[in-house]
């Protein structure tokens, strides 16, 4: 079976993760609190909806601005992360997280022209 890195991975919002309880998704938001064990995480999307984020392992950097999270939805509707990216906006250039979830709604509301799933030939 493929890992969660090898499979194709819808991007979603906080509004969208019930729809993919069990399945991988790719988050991108901006870190809101992080909680003292360092195990889990809350960030906010382009909607300033709160998701959960839960680490195996805690935290071993400061946590802060956009990032991207790649895990499993939890029954619970949290992200469990497999892995995450801080996306840097140090060079002047801010990420535009209300941009981003728009373009984020297109996607979803016109899948035939953007498919996350690609056909098996064979």
């Amino acid at each position: 079976m493929a890992g969660i890195l090898d499979v194709p991975k819808p991007r979603v919002t906080c509004s969208m993760l019930t729809q993919y309880i069990s399945r991988p998704v790719c988050f991108v938001g901006r870190v809101e609190k992080v909680h003292p064990t360092g195990k889990t995480f809350t960030v906010a999307d382009g909607e300033g909806k709160v998701a959960t984020v839960e680490l195996n392992d805690p935290l071993e950097e400061e946590l802060s601005g956009i990032v991207e999270v790649i895990g499993m939805v939890s029954n619970k509707g949290a992200i469990m992360a497999t892995t995450y990216n801080v996306l840097r906006e140090d060079k002047g250039i801010l990420f535009d997280l209300e941009l981003y979830t728009e373009a984020l709604k297109v996607i979803h509301d016109f899948p035939q022209h953007y498919p996350f799933v690609v056909a098996a030939s064979g």
